[in-house]
């Protein structure tokens, strides 16, 4: 199941849940503001991340500048602490399946969350005549087209 992890008034979370939706991919969402992040969730975050708190902490930040917090020198347990604290530090949205994690929106990274079964739909090139023109494009309704090549 993938999970993406948003805030109140994120324009790039608005755009996954919409993608998602526009897939008819289930999704569960946390917003990380109304559902505090545990101590576990924090560590498989950092975890899954190619570069750690690069990849998921917002060193531009209010909080880190203002208090000139320097992250990368805390231990993991105080990181933990300071990000259940503060999860405004966090990047948004955070994006997490089984076998993918993605940080951000992408318009070409954001295409691993497929399922498998859609890949072959959406990486094909349909024409206006299709019969599945509109299924394909939009990589909605899992059909196979037709007038493949």
């Amino acid at each position: 199941m993938i999970v993406v992890y948003t805030s109140p008034g994120c324009a790039s979370c608005r755009k996954v849940k919409q993608w998602l939706k526009d897939r008819n991919i289930p999704f569960i969402e946390k917003n990380i503001f109304k559902i505090l992040l545990n101590d576990s969730e924090i560590k498989h975050l950092l975890m899954r991340s190619e570069n750690g708190t690069d990849d998921l902490i917002s060193k531009r930040s209010k909080i880190i500048q203002e208090q000139r917090i320097d992250v990368d020198s805390m231990t993991l347990d105080e990181l933990v602490q300071f990000v259940r604290k503060n999860p405004s530090v966090m990047k948004r949205p955070i994006i997490i399946s089984e076998n993918n994690f993605q940080v951000g929106y992408d318009d070409e990274e954001i295409g691993v969350f497929l399922p498998k079964e859609l890949r072959s739909i959406a990486a094909h090139q349909c024409t206006p005549d299709c019969p599945n023109y509109k299924a394909c494009g939009q990589v909605r309704e899992g059909k196979e087209c037709e007038k493949r090549p």
